[in-house]
C-alpha cells in the first residue's frame, strides 16, 4: 500500500537546541497513529511542522505526494488541524464560525453550504449549527473544533488532545468519533493519556529528546513474546521437557506448591505461537501433569512507555 503521509529526516533548530532530531516515519491510507511523548520531548514541533504551521530546519513532509514545504496551499487542502486550545470564537454561532473556516479553507462558496452540511453531520451537531459556541458543553465545543478540521473532506487529520476537558461519556463519543473519521481519512492522535491510544489506534509512535524511539503497531507491541503455564502438583520432569523445545528461549518456575506449579516462558523470537502452545501442551501430558493455564502475556502501552522513556536518561 503506497504512503499517503512521508515524513523524512524531519528536524528543528530553536538557535543552538535540536528540538527535534532527524525524525522519519510513513503512513498509509485508514492507518490511526498515536503519537506520545513526555513534557519537552519535541512532540509539540512535531504536529506544528506536520500542520505546516512551523517550517523545519531540513526534512520533508509530502502528503498525498504533495511536498508540504513546496506547495503549503495544496498540501494544507489535504489535512485538517485540531490543535490543543481549541481555535473557536465564542460568541459565533456553530454554522456561522464553520463557514467562515471553510472560506478561510478556500472552499468554493458553491461548495460551501454543503462542505458545513456534512461537517455538522459527521460529527453529530446539525441539531447545535444556530447555537453560539459559548453556551456549548466543553464535549460539543471539542466536536466543533473536529467538525472545523473535518471541512472539504481532508485526507490526513491530526488531532491534539481531542479528549482533554471531557467527562468519561464525552470521552467515549469522542472515541467514536475518531474511528468512524478513520473510514475515509488517516488520522494523528496526539496525547498523553495512553487508554485513548489503546482504544482507538492501531499503531504508536513514541518520541523521546527529540528523536523517534519507538514506532510500532499495537499488536507487536502488546505481544512481549513470554507465555503463562500452570500445571498441577505432578510432572517433576516438566521444566526439562520445555527447555528442550525449539520455540522456547527460557524456563523459569516462577512459583511452586503442593497442587500447583506456574512457570514464566520465554519464547524466541522467531517461532509461532500456536506452534509453540501445541507443543508446551503435549509436554504437559507428557510430564504426566495437568493442563490449568497456558496464555500468551500482553504488555501494556504505560509500560512500554515507561520503558522507552526511563532508557533515555
Amino acid at each position: 500500500m503506497s504512503s499517503l503521509i512521508s515524513v523524512n529526516n524531519l528536524t528543528r533548530h530553536y538557535g543552538d537546541f535540536c528540538a527535534v532530531n532527524n525524525i522519519s516515519f510513513e503512513l498509509a491510507a485508514g492507518d490511526i497513529l498515536g503519537f506520545l511523548g513526555p513534557n519537552g520531548a519535541g512532540k509539540s514541533s512535531t504536529m506544528q511542522m506536520l500542520s505546516g504551521n512551523l517550517a523545519p530546519t531540513f526534512g520533508e513532509i509530502s502528503i498525498n505526494g504533495i511536498d508540504l514545504l513546496e506547495h503549503p496551499k495544496s498540501a494544507k487542502a489535504c489535512l485538517g488541524y485540531l490543535p490543543e486550545n481549541l481555535p473557536v470564537y465564542p460568541d459565533m454561532m456553530v454554522a456561522d464560525y464553520l463557514d467562515y473556516v471553510a472560506t478561510i479553507k478556500g472552499i468554493a462558496r458553491s461548495e460551501r453550504i454543503r462542505a458545513v452540511k456534512e461537517a455538522l453531520i459527521s460529527t453529530e451537531m446539525t441539531a447545535h449549527a444556530l447555537q453560539k459556541i459559548d453556551k456549548l458543553s466543553r464535549g460539543q465545543k471539542q466536536r466543533v473544533g473536529v467538525a472545523q478540521a473535518v471541512l472539504g473532506r481532508p485526507s490526513f487529520l491530526i488531532l491534539d488532545e481531542p479528549t482533554n476537558g471531557l467527562d468519561p461519556h464525552q470521552t467515549e463519543q469522542m472515541r467514536g468519533l475518531i474511528a468512524q473519521l478513520s473510514r475515509r481519512a488517516t488520522i494523528i492522535l496526539s496525547t498523553h493519556i495512553m487508554q485513548e491510544v489503546e482504544a482507538v489506534c492501531d499503531r504508536v509512535l513514541i518520541i523521546r529528546n527529540g528523536q523517534l524511539a519507538l514506532d510500532q503497531s499495537l499488536v507487536q507491541l502488546h505481544n512481549c513474546g513470554s507465555m503463562l503455564l500452570r500445571t498441577d502438583g505432578a510432572g517433576q520432569n516438566l521444566q526439562e521437557l520445555l527447555a528442550r523445545l525449539p520455540q522456547i528461549e527460557t524456563v523459569q518456575k516462577v512459583s511452586s506448591r503442593d497442587d500447583m506449579h506456574e512457570y514464566h516462558l520465554q519464547l524466541r523470537d522467531d517461532c509461532n505461537v500456536d506452534t509453540a502452545a501445541g507443543n508446551i501442551s503435549e509436554c504437559v501430558l507428557q510430564a504426566g501433569a495437568r493442563l490449568y493455564q497456558l496464555e500468551s502475556q500482553a504488555r501494556q502501552l504505560e509500560d512500554v512507555f515507561r520503558e522507552v522513556i526511563s532508557s533515555g536518561q
